[in-house]
């Protein structure tokens, strides 16, 4: 399964920011080992289930540590027994275009 989601503290730091909570969330995601790669919008995650559930999970509570209320927006794409789907979809979508171009 491929996961894109975003999360972010409900309360920001005394600068008004959130970006260090965030980046302690990518860091849990890149520490995973997981096929993962994060944009200015939201991170995509790729793996079993459980896996990549436990890792949301932990990008939650390591939010929650700096402030009582999470925001998080997750998106899942289900496709059991598929595996290097985030790059999968991507180059067969170029492969439309580029086929849909020639014509």
């Amino acid at each position: 399964m491929i996961v894109a989601f975003s999360i972010a503290p409900a309360t920001a730091d005394e600068a008004g920011g959130v970006t260090e909570a965030v980046a302690a969330a990518v860091r849990v995601v890149r520490e995973s080992g997981l096929p993962h790669e994060t944009n200015s919008m939201f991170t995509n995650l790729e793996g079993e289930w459980d896996e990549v559930m436990t890792v949301v999970k932990r990008c939650v509570d390591v939010v929650a540590e700096v402030s009582p209320r999470v925001s998080l927006v997750l998106k899942a794409d289900i496709r059991p027994g598929r595996t290097g789907e985030m790059t999968g979809k991507l180059d067969r979508l170029e492969q439309s275009l580029r086929e849909s171009s020639e014509g």
